[in-house]
């Protein structure tokens, strides 16, 4: 099945709007890191399986609040929004970072419309933006077991940069997730 996915820039008046995306996935198995010279190479583990959410656990999101509004017009930050007619099926949102990198602070794909192009869509378009900002790759952090979104990231050219044992022991000291630091280089 092919779709029409149409992705554009979070626009003033909008930034109030209930987005709701089923951001769900299944934690099956994990990265098993392992640092050869210079690079970080990775081995697939399974694991039990269990279903994750991060909206959830909205103590431990960064900004509860949804006001947007620091987003719109904003030459530092952005939120594109995918849509499908005119439903939204997922959003990405992007900052200039200190380092320089655009970095993704938040990439989502509604359940229903995964496997579909509507993530490396958002990529792209995440891609323009930081080559129109004159940035010189992008970044951005994820979870040692959420694999899919690894394998996906890998897939659009992201390499592992570094990863972090520490990150989520503050949450949960029995934690065994680790940050992984993803990095798309422009050439």
């Amino acid at each position: 099945m092919s779709m029409y996915i149409f992705i554009r820039e979070m626009m003033a008046g909008e930034q109030d709007m209930q987005i709701d995306l089923d951001g769900s996935f299944t934690v099956d198995s994990t990265l098993v890191l392992s640092l050869i010279g210079p690079r970080i190479e990775y081995m697939v583990k399974e694991i039990p399986s269990y279903k994750k959410n991060y909206s959830d656990d909205e103590h431990l999101e960064e900004e509860t609040d949804t006001d947007n509004s620091r987003y719109i017009d904003n030459p530092d930050q952005i939120i594109y929004l995918a849509f499908v007619g005119d439903q939204v099926v997922g959003q990405i949102i992007l900052k200039r970072n200190w380092n320089k990198y655009a970095y993704i602070e938040d990439i989502k794909v509604d359940t229903n419309y995964r496997r579909y192009g509507v993530g490396r869509k958002l990529i792209e378009q995440a891609k323009s933006w930081a080559m129109a900002s004159g940035l010189p790759g992008i970044m951005l952090e994820t979870q040692s077991n959420n694999v899919r979104a690894c394998k996906f990231y890998e897939s659009c050219g992201f390499v592992i940069g570094g990863f972090d044992l520490q990150v989520y022991k503050g949450i949960d000291k029995q934690s065994n997730e680790i940050a992984i630091y993803w990095y798309l280089m422009f050439e």
